[in-house]
């Protein structure tokens, strides 16, 4: 039996194959396009009717630690790169280690919808939860249907 992130690749590569790249958000939702966690950056997405929110939890992450970038237009990019464990002693010894080494790091990429004010996105970082706030563009975009002049000759 498949496990479910198998299953979601596989459902991915046939809406690729069968529809095309550009329908993938039909097939999966939301837009993530990458992810790579050395810690758990676990992520919430909310609407509300003027922005869109994103808490993600960067636990041990300074601001310095974390850049928050727009590429390609609608790209959403966070990574955090964890800053050095304090150091031990050498004659320290560990009996469990769950949180990790402090050295691991986080990446995320979201596609964002297109009614958005890229330019006034702003972003903190309290209690060791990444807060990105992506305002809302209430005006009307132009239509993306246009009307192409036939003529006879080229």
């Amino acid at each position: 039996m498949k496990g479910a992130k198998e299953q979601a690749n596989i459902t991915i590569t046939m809406a690729d194959g069968v529809f095309g790249y550009p329908f993938r958000r039909l097939f999966w939702s939301p837009p993530i396009f990458r992810e790579w966690s050395g810690s758990t950056a676990l992520m919430d997405w909310l609407e509300s009717p003027t922005a869109h929110i994103f808490k993600i939890n960067v636990p041990g992450f300074s601001k310095d630690d974390i850049k928050v970038q727009i590429e390609d237009g609608n790209i959403l990019h966070i990574k955090g790169e964890g800053g050095k464990e304090e150091p031990h002693a050498k004659d320290t010894v560990w009996h469990v280690a769950e949180r990790g080494t402090g050295k691991g790091g986080f990446s995320r990429e979201i596609e964002l919808p297109e009614n958005v004010k890229a330019d006034q996105i702003k972003a903190q970082v309290e209690n060791g939860v990444l807060t990105i706030i992506v305002p809302k563009d209430a005006t009307q975009k132009s239509s993306r249907v246009r009307n192409i002049n036939i003529t006879s000759k080229l």
